[in-house]
């Protein structure tokens, strides 16, 4: 029967100890998940430990203050023993207290010690107790079958994951030697391979998968990290095709590479595109000319040039993709960045710009199959070429007048957007009839008056509108209004 409790110890507290180490990643990091070594929802250590401090104090059981000192030492000791065995195992350290105040090494504090020697004290004299009270309830060959499968399957997890890590220190040992071997001029096909392999590092099994979600800091040790080196380096050598590399920060051009200048510019330029494909479309589907605009000053569209940056982020480091993938990716990426502006300005402004219902495939009147199609080949013209070549003419324009352009183009994009934003606001108002309280409204009145806004905006409908014409008119003679938001 002590045999079987002490079984029951073993699974019970590596339960709870999985149990407590869930819901303080829950307070901590808002996140319930298993962070420790197995699979299963079972944390040996903490049974482990609990069993060596009964067996070692429960002699002591009467003596509060030996219980105490006791279990903060057993404990203790114990935490550092399995931590440096993990960090040997694992090659990075599973905890780490070393910035904390009062640390002993790096996987104790004076204060963490003491919670252990609080812990273990109530263990030891009340928990196990009235535990032993309810085991004594089971019948012993029940007790004995259920306790000893419980265990076999934590064995074979806990020896599933050591080998799984055996073999995964291997794999990254050997990868980093073929890393190592391999020159500047890497063949694209080499490159590719040792990508490919990385990638499938951590990701090869559900346990590989889930111990990197549990320790993280696998991706980070030496090794790993020889390898992820080596692959930006190759990454930054083939990016020549697009950027060229300046070992002098001096030589740099304005707004050179990836970065927050290069993106806005984009904007402004994908905006104006926007425009002059909306008037040619205009021109061809109606065979007039019609202002399509998204905002009061200039020719911009922002869905145009929000959608040149968000393809440009997602496309950027994947422009070696071939033509068919990068079509597929801009006709899903561009799809939903449409659905997502047309949701954005349904509910913060109550308008619509454009409606697809009635068309093939549309997802809620807000993109459909035609358009998709058309952002995929939108996105592949744009990575292909017109990217390229517009980060090349931005990084031409001279550093002072470029730093001076960009300051009056954002002051200017800002109070565009917040005179757009008011003149369609103030627009609503007039339509609800509500008189203007102000002098900024009156000028808004002037300003943007009915014609005005018509002409700017004709396609740009009410909520209510649209649900109107959805209840009474035949929609699927509708034409899909365009985008001018």
């Amino acid at each position: 029967m002590f045999f079987v409790n002490i079984l029951w110890y073993f699974v019970i507290f590596s339960f709870l100890g999985w149990l407590f180490n869930g819901i303080r990643n829950l307070f901590l990091e808002h996140k319930f998940y298993n962070k420790g070594f197995l699979t299963s929802c079972f944390c040996p250590t903490y049974g482990f430990s609990a069993i060596i401090c009964d067996l070692a104090l429960r002699p002591f059981v009467s003596n509060k203050i030996v219980l105490l000192f006791g279990s903060a030492i057993i404990l203790s000791a114990l935490s550092v023993v399995i931590g440096t065995f993990t960090e040997k195992l694992l090659g990075c350290k599973p905890w780490d207290y070393s910035d904390l105040k009062f640390s002993i090494g790096s996987y104790i504090t004076l204060p963490y010690a003491l919670l252990l020697g609080v812990s273990g004290t109530l263990l030891v004299g009340v928990i196990i107790p009235v535990l032993n009270t309810v085991l004594d309830l089971i019948p012993f060959n029940i007790s004995l079958i259920v306790v000893l499968s419980i265990c076999g399957l934590i064995f074979i997890d806990y020896s599933l994951s050591i080998v799984t890590t055996i073999r995964l220190k291997r794999r990254i040992r050997k990868l980093n030697n073929i890393s190592q071997l391999l020159g500047d001029d890497v063949p694209k096909d080499k490159a590719e391979e040792l990508e490919h392999n990385y990638n499938k590092l951590f990701t090869d099994n559900i346990i590989r998968r889930r111990l990197v979600s549990a320790f993280p800091e696998l991706k980070t040790t030496a090794y790993v990290k020889q390898i992820a080196d080596k692959l930006y380096e190759i990454r930054n050598e083939n990016m020549k095709e697009y950027t060229l590399v300046y070992d002098n920060k001096e030589e740099k051009p304005f707004a050179f590479g990836f970065c927050f200048t290069k993106l806005f510019y984009l904007f402004v330029i994908g905006s104006f595109i926007g425009t002059v494909l909306e008037t040619i479309w205009a021109i061809c589907a109606d065979g007039q000319f019609e202002m399509r605009v998204g905002m009061v000053y200039g020719p911009f569209i922002p869905v145009y040039g929000g959608g040149a940056c968000f393809l440009t982020i997602v496309l950027y480091k994947l422009y070696k993709l071939s033509d068919t993938l990068i079509f597929i990716i801009s006709a899903v990426v561009g799809a939903m960045f449409e659905y997502f502006c047309s949701w954005f300005q349904e509910e913060v402004f109550g308008t619509v710009s454009w409606d697809y219902t009635g068309t093939l495939l549309n997802l809620d009147g807000r993109t459909n199959l035609m358009y998709a199609l058309i952002w995929g080949f939108l996105g592949l013209v744009w990575v292909r070429y017109m990217y390229p070549f517009a980060s090349k003419l931005i990084e031409k324009i001279p550093v002072k007048v470029g730093a001076i352009l960009t300051t009056v183009l954002i002051i200017f994009m800002i109070f565009d957007s917040f005179m757009s934003i008011s003149a369609v606001y103030r627009w609503q108002q007039r339509i609800d009839d509500v008189p203007a309280s102000n002098y900024f409204e009156n000028y808004l009145d002037v300003s943007f008056n009915d014609d005005k806004m018509n002409f700017l905006f004709p396609h740009m409908t009410e909520i209510e509108d649209i649900s109107d014409k959805k209840d009474n008119s035949p929609i699927i003679t509708k034409q899909p209004a365009p985008k001018n938001q």
